[in-house]
């Protein structure tokens, strides 16, 4: 129990950050801010007490600066040629570049310059509803009404994407007409997938406990 606490605690960290960031760089009010509405579906989504998420926008709407976060992109490849973004919000950037950095050199990876991999991933409003919230023809009818792009439907629920100038928009008319999704966010998608061996699946996992156990990294 003692590990799951410390799990939970670090994830409800890093929603708090986004929130705060979020509330930052708009108005502190869910229903004028996109991006604060976003980030506190994910808090929903992980189950955080409310009382957090409205302490955190309270405490931006008081004038409480507190830290100020950085909003810094990282790219780079991992093992078996898979390439890796990473997004974080840090208040000290340098510190945040090490950690990175270590991460990836000590799991078989290099960092590289900003621009290096983000060309083979399209950037997108990703949404995602669970599977009982109607059916595949409802759902893609929801989405083509609001504009969306595409819709994915299967045992797992519904996703549907857009283009990420779209998403607010997107996300609000598919809230009026299906309720609050599990999950809406700006997301990163390959265009290709590269198939990796077993060593190789082995060190990416590291990879990627170690940037997502570092607590900049969104």
């Amino acid at each position: 129990k003692g590990a799951q606490d410390k799990k939970r605690a670090k994830i409800f960290a890093k929603l708090i950050r986004e929130v705060t960031v979020a509330a930052k760089s708009g108005l502190p009010d869910p229903d004028a801010n996109p991006r604060l509405r976003s980030a506190i579906l994910a808090c929903r989504a992980a189950n955080m007490p409310k009382d957090n998420i409205e302490r955190a926008i309270k405490k931006v709407a008081g004038g409480d600066d507190g830290e100020v976060y950085d909003e810094v992109r990282y790219e780079g490849y991992g093992p078996g040629g898979t390439a890796v973004i990473v997004e974080a919000l840090t208040d000290n950037r340098n510190r945040t570049a090490s950690d990175v950095r270590t991460a990836f050199v000590k799991n078989g990876g290099n960092l590289g310059e900003t621009g290096s991999v983000s060309f083979m991933f399209d950037r997108l409003g990703a949404i995602h509803y669970p599977a009982d919230i109607g059916s595949a023809d409802d759902v893609f009818e929801a989405a083509l009404e609001a504009g969306a792009e595409d819709v994915v439907s299967n045992d797992n629920g519904h996703d549907i994407s857009c283009q990420p100038g779209d998403f607010h928009t997107v996300s609000e008319a598919l809230a009026a007409a299906l309720g609050d999704p599990e999950s809406a966010q700006l997301d990163w998608r390959p265009q290709n997938t590269v198939e990796v061996d077993e060593e190789a699946v082995g060190t990416i996992m590291l990879l990627l406990e170690a940037l997502e156990d570092n607590d900049d990294v969104q």
